[in-house]
């Protein structure tokens, strides 16, 4: 799950998103309809469903329909868009589900209704359905605590801990911001992500605040499972997959590829079309983990359109169904709207943002990762919903499609074409905007500044209790460094700020990321921020001391005694780690620091340094506040 707006993590390694690759030409039914422009495709097929359109079209629809797919035809080269699938269902009935474009645009392999793209956070809709169906067997009660199912769930305000529901799980009024670089390019497991959770900092208090929140998803669907014995991936497929016949959906970019009708990740990248590597974000799975194509799509949009069912079998009563489309949080500002003039009076349900289109209610969500770009929606109380699926990071064109589908549809007075040239217009006008910004920014750099300390005292292990390890190293005389899986470079800007550029994926946010680098009073480089979260305070890293200081071996030889102003210090050695015992005072742990040198926990200004001779220690230096003291090794 890149999504700017939907799943952005603030200012580090993202730029959201999610996978699927290629192997051979797809193999499908139907017969091309027409072929436009070299590099622009558009295929037409029947769709394989019972209630796909009659064998006798609507002539008016038919006509409607064909001016769309010159408009998306056109638009797609406008935009540089690889490939599109859309699909729009009536009253029931599948009246549209085709393929634009290419799902490898190297191999001129085209897009078809079948083409697995990455759905990214509309993927969220299933972990809610999923929440409701337990409702209503009475396994999980919507605003009952998260510890009721989950008693390890903790976070760092404790009494949000208590008070946080199921529903404020899902609806984004945790108070907590999204804190995305926690999971982005993370590999840890899920429930390890989710005990990370209680180090990470607020800026709102619970329900007041619309926060979009991938990591409170990430905790709900791991509720689904730890309820029912098994997992969120095993219960959507056999609850909604399954009844649904959703059979060419899955929950890993791994997966999809094993496909032979799957889209590659696109991404806009100076100015040019570049592809991008799948991002695997198993992890996060019912945050957005999701894969699926424009058949398998449709199903699940016409299921909320037929108010619960599938056929004659009620999966989750009308009223259940409801309740993710009644309004829990109030938007200040429009995520994704599809609003003529992109302002709209926004709510968020369970799972789905809530808007009115020109006088219909619109329920709807997107979708964002690594190279893709997802819309789907439905008009409840007019029978229509469509499912925009595309294979480039951010496009536009998944709203204006959307858009033009619902003029065209209503009978409402067409205003896309005119909107897409002036967005279009717009989007040129911002890249401007934003290579100024990038000038003022680097006319505010300090020009002839050094670092504070030669290269090699910045390198070494950096922490963070929540975000966990960034290894810094020097690499012929350039540090380096990797933050989950994404690998970097760091330039130094001026004095100690240093900036990432990121040295293999073209779709990361890490390319300017500042990292600024902290001295202790000892001089010595220790730790470092990075504005990984806008909302709150600079995330800390603190350097680590090197992991031989913790192999009881190389501490052993320090324990014993040692004469200190007239009294004896006494070193010993307890698991893993060296205590101090000195007269008067209780015993304390000395915290590794570097080399032979060890800081007195809790007390940062006080430090023993053991001083080596021939391999043999044969002194102790006690720093204080008050002054620096020798003693020598009497006893061990």
């Amino acid at each position: 799950m890149k999504e700017k707006h939907i799943m952005r993590a603030t200012g580090i390694f993202i730029s959201f998103l999610l996978a699927l690759l290629i192997s051979g030409l797809p193999s499908f039914a139907g017969e091309q309809e027409h072929r436009t422009s070299p590099g622009v495709a558009s295929m037409n097929f029947t769709a394989p469903d019972s209630t796909a359109q009659s064998s006798q079209p609507d002539p008016k629809l038919k006509e409607k329909l064909n001016k769309f797919r010159l408009f998306l035809n056109a638009e797609i080269k406008r935009w540089e868009v690889p490939g599109i699938g859309v699909g729009i269902i009536k009253d029931g009935k599948i009246i549209f589900a085709e393929g634009f474009g290419y799902r490898n645009a190297e191999k001129k392999l085209l897009v078809t209704p079948n083409t697995i793209f990455a759905i990214g956070s509309a993927s969220k809709a299933f972990t809610t359905m999923d929440l409701g169906i337990l409702v209503e067997e009475g396994r999980i009660d919507w605003d009952k605590p998260v510890r009721t199912y989950f008693p390890e769930f903790k976070l760092k305000d404790e009494i949000a801990t208590e008070r946080m529901t199921v529903r404020d799980l899902v609806c984004h009024r945790s108070g907590l911001p999204r804190h995305d670089a926690l999971w982005y390019g993370s590999s840890i497991g899920r429930k390890d992500l989710i005990s990370r959770l209680r180090y990470l900092d607020f800026s709102a208090d619970v329900r007041t605040t619309f926060q979009y929140n991938n990591l409170m998803y990430i905790t709900a669907g791991y509720i689904v499972g730890h309820v029912t014995d098994s997992s969120w991936e095993e219960f959507t497929r056999k609850r909604i997959f399954g009844p649904l016949g959703m059979t060419n959906s899955n929950f890993s970019v791994v997966d999809s590829q094993k496909s032979d009708d799957y889209s590659l990740p696109y991404i806009k990248k100076d100015n040019a079309v570049v592809e991008v590597p799948f991002r695997n974000i198993d992890t996060v799975g019912p945050a957005g983990s999701i894969n699926s194509c424009v058949n398998d799509m449709l199903k699940w949009v016409r299921f909320h359109v037929d108010k619960g069912k599938v056929g004659e079998t009620q999966i989750i009563s009308e009223a259940g169904q409801k309740e993710m489309y009644t309004p829990a949080m109030f938007l200040r500002e429009p995520i994704l709207s599809v609003q003529p003039d992109g302002q709209s009076e926004m709510s968020y349900g369970l799972g789905w943002f809530l808007e009115t289109y020109r006088g219909h209610k619109l329920v709807h969500h997107g979708g964002a990762i690594d190279g893709f770009f997802f819309l789907n929606g439905f008009l409840p109380g007019d029978g229509l919903g469509v499912v925009i699926l595309s294979n480039l990071s951010g496009t536009p064109l998944v709203q204006i499609s959307m858009g033009y589908i619902l003029d065209m549809m209503l009978d409402l007075k067409p205003v896309w074409e005119k909107l897409s040239q002036e967005r279009f217009e717009k989007a040129k006008k911002d890249l401007e905007k934003a290579g100024e910004e990038k000038k003022k920014k680097e006319e505010a750099r300090v020009q002839g500044t050094k670092p504070s300390h030669a290269l090699e005292a910045y390198a070494g292990i950096y922490e963070n209790p929540a975000y966990g390890k960034i290894p810094i190293a020097l690499k012929d005389n350039l540090l380096t460094g990797i933050f989950n899986s994404i690998e970097f470079n760091l330039e130094q800007w001026h004095y100690d700020l240093f900036k990432a550029a990121d040295t293999k994926s073209k779709s990361s946010d890490v390319d300017g990321l500042e990292v600024t680098f902290l001295t202790n009073a000892k001089g010595d480089i220790d730790r470092f921020s990075i504005p990984l979260e806008a909302t709150v305070a600079p995330i800390l890293f603190t350097k680590k001391a090197p992991e031989e200081m913790k192999d009881p071996k190389f501490l052993s030889q320090f324990a014993g005694g040692y004469e200190v102003m007239g009294m004896v210090i006494t070193i010993f050695l307890k698991g893993n780690a060296l205590f101090a015992s000195i007269p008067g005072q209780p015993t304390i742990e000395l915290v590794p620091y570097k080399g032979a040198e060890f800081i007195l926990k809790g007390l940062e200004a006080y430090s023993l340094k053991f001083v080596l001779e021939q391999g043999r220690v044969t002194e102790v230096v006690v720093s204080q506040p008050g002054g620096t003291f020798r003693g020598k090794k009497k006893t061990g």
